[in-house]
């Protein structure tokens, strides 16, 4: 049986798991190096990304994520997550966090604002629908987020997102934001590159299981295998979800 591990040191493992269960996917807690060898896959969630650096540090779980990125096994990040498989962050606190890498982009790590500056909104995912069925739309929970400034050429945009006016009257050059980024229209929100997938919104707080379907297809370089353990067309979807709308949140 297949198992997608999720790292459980902070943040909104619980919901990855919920989401898991609802597919019939086997979700395990990630909080030990070892634990990485029995897992297909690996979701790193949203949270507090300085607290879950310190925790990885602490249980020395860098060397062994690394590790699990290169070996071409999926692996997700949301949020706090995305921070993590970036190559470069920028915007972080003095002396700032480490990070596993592997994502060719550079994010922003707190671009949307204060937990106050919160938000939710409509985004525009015609290649999820394409791939997963549903809806071109999808109901984006982006909580205390960041945003992607730049991607490597390898790297596909899965959506995007207006900059909430909040958010721009929030930036100014006095406070360490540089003009070009205070200047954006747009940033990028969901990417993928390979065996890595990576979202600015939390899809978890959401009842649409469309991107844990997409991450579970994504197959391993050397392996023909796929993740997927049952069908995902929007019919199916809503069968599986007992007939519930895409944008109901869930909470488990």
């Amino acid at each position: 049986m297949t198992a997608v591990g999720v790292l459980a040191l902070q943040g909104s493992f619980n919901e990855h798991m919920a989401a898991l269960r609802r597919i019939g996917v086997k979700g395990v807690e990630i909080r030990k190096a070892e634990q990485l060898q029995a897992v297909d896959a690996l979701i790193i969630p949203g949270g507090e990304s300085t607290t879950m650096a310190k925790l990885a540090h602490y249980h020395n779980l860098f060397p062994a994520l690394r590790e699990f990125v290169r070996t071409g096994k999926p692996v997700w990040g949301t949020c706090a997550g995305l921070i993590f498989l970036a190559n470069e962050a920028i915007g972080q606190k003095s002396g700032g966090q480490e990070l596993i890498g592997g994502l060719d982009c550079i994010v922003n790590r707190n671009f949307f604002g204060s937990q106050l500056q919160s938000f939710e909104t409509e985004l525009s995912v015609p290649k999820l629908a394409e791939e997963e069925g549903g809806p071109n739309g999808f109901r984006g929970v982006f909580i205390r987020a960041p945003a992607i400034l730049e991607v490597g050429h390898d790297v596909e945009i899965l959506a995007d997102c207006p900059v909430p006016l909040e958010t721009k009257k929030s930036m100014s050059v006095d406070n360490g934001q540089e003009e070009e980024i205070v200047s954006r229209e747009r940033v990028i929100v969901a990417v993928r590159q390979g065996n890595l997938l990576g979202t600015a919104f939390h899809p978890e707080l959401t009842s649409d299981l469309r991107w844990h379907s997409l991450f579970l297809k994504m197959k391993k370089d050397s392996s023909d295998r796929c993740l997927q353990r049952v069908p995902t067309s929007g019919t199916d979807l809503e069968d599986s979800l007992g007939k519930r709308p895409f944008d109901l949140p869930i909470y488990e």
